[in-house]
């Protein structure tokens, strides 16, 4: 799959930088530089290619995304004009030397900046997102305020700073317990930003801990982090984080929080296999970084399920094509199954990406509540 994803973007990466370079011919300005010599107009609608060459060398992937975009966005615009112009029924313009504006490119321009600083903004500017889900079993509390967070990505979108600033508005949040579904740190994680995080994981205080499970990101891609997967183990556990690993933990006799290993991990138990030996009148919380298993996790009992991993489907485009291809069992949201509910977060940070267009970044407050009768 991942082959067949990386494939596909350099391809439309390549077609990209032609079908621009076509774009950029058309603008006035470049017409007017150009005093009417073809090579020249050439010559200068390389000029903005070379402004994205720079940034490709800085943040490749999103540099890469912004001109991919940019390429559907002409294609649209043109699609919309050719029709316009069919219906008016106006003959193509002629280029006699003067300055004629390119309209459609300045529209697309105009789009692409709002598009995507609207998604620099979601993706830097972490909002609380709530969610209430009501039982018929015995909490042996009132109520239970579980504090949901994933795909940190330590590095990517903030650093260890960044991520104590938004712990301490998940804090203000005041929950009964806090959980990190997976994907912690990130191939550019450094050994400094995670101390600092799990020094600001040490200073959270809630009733019933933090509890954590891995996430695709966490084990693999060790070369290129200056720190092992003991090391960051020990430093979680020193911060006073519970790691699950297809285990469960029963707290106050009255719930169960139940962490899953990754899906990518071969040695992962099947759910029915974690939760046969605990009592089902028992409220169960899963935490399961991948949703892809549903199927099982609701046939096994569970009341409620936690993850992350898809980002929220990141970008319009992406979440799309991730519904389309069926990627996950969820891709954003909560929903109901049987009896068990599902809730999967965009996470409060990216990976490679530090744009949100098709969600936002996000810690979720969930309260869980004694159904009432009425």
């Amino acid at each position: 799959m991942w082959g067949f994803i990386i494939a596909f973007f350099s391809i439309c990466a390549l077609l990209s930088v032609f079908f621009l370079w076509t774009r950029f011919c058309k603008f006035g300005i470049v017409k007017k530089l150009s005093g009417g010599k073809k090579w020249k107009r050439i010559l200068f609608a390389f000029i903005p290619l070379a402004v994205f060459g720079i940034f490709i060398l800085i943040k490749a992937i999103d540099t890469l995304i912004v001109m991919i975009h940019m390429s559907l966005y002409f294609l649209l615009a043109e699609l919309v004009a050719f029709i316009i112009r069919k219906i008016r029924k106006k003959e193509k313009e002629t280029d006699d030397g003067r300055f004629q504006p390119y309209i459609v490119g300045i529209i697309v321009i105009v789009i692409e900046i709002c598009y995507f600083s609207a998604g620099w903004f979601l993706a830097h500017h972490v909002f609380e997102t709530d969610y209430s889900v009501a039982t018929a079993k015995e909490l042996g509390v009132p109520n239970i305020r579980v504090a949901l967070i994933a795909d940190s990505h330590i590095g990517a979108v903030f650093d260890g700073e960044g991520f104590s600033e938004h712990l301490e508005k998940i804090q203000a949040a005041k929950p009964d317990i806090l959980v990190i579904s997976g994907d912690f740190v990130d191939d550019g994680t450094t050994k400094e930003d995670l101390q600092k995080s799990c020094e600001a994981l040490s200073k959270f205080k809630c009733t019933y801990g933090i509890y954590y499970v891995y996430g695709n990101h966490d084990k693999g891609y060790y070369s290129h982090k200056n720190f092992s997967v003991e090391e960051f183990r020990s430093m979680l556990k020193g911060a006073g984080v519970t790691m699950l690993e297809d285990e469960a933990v029963l707290l106050e006799d009255s719930f169960y929080i139940i962490g899953r290993k990754d899906k990518s991990d071969r040695s992962r138990k099947p759910i029915g296999d974690i939760m046969a030996t605990l009592d089902p009148s028992k409220y169960s919380i899963v935490l399961d970084h991948q949703p892809n298993d549903y199927e099982a996790e609701a046939a096994a009992g569970a009341d409620l399920v936690l993850s992350g991993h898809t980002h929220g489907g990141q970008l319009i485009p992406m979440k799309l094509f991730a519904y389309l291809i069926n990627a996950n069992d969820s891709t954003y949201g909560m929903e109901t199954r049987d009896k068990t509910t599902f809730i999967v977060t965009s996470g409060i940070g990216d990976w490679e990406i530090g744009f949100k267009t098709g969600c936002k970044a996000e810690f979720c407050v969930i309260d869980i509540a004694k159904q009432t009768l009425n």
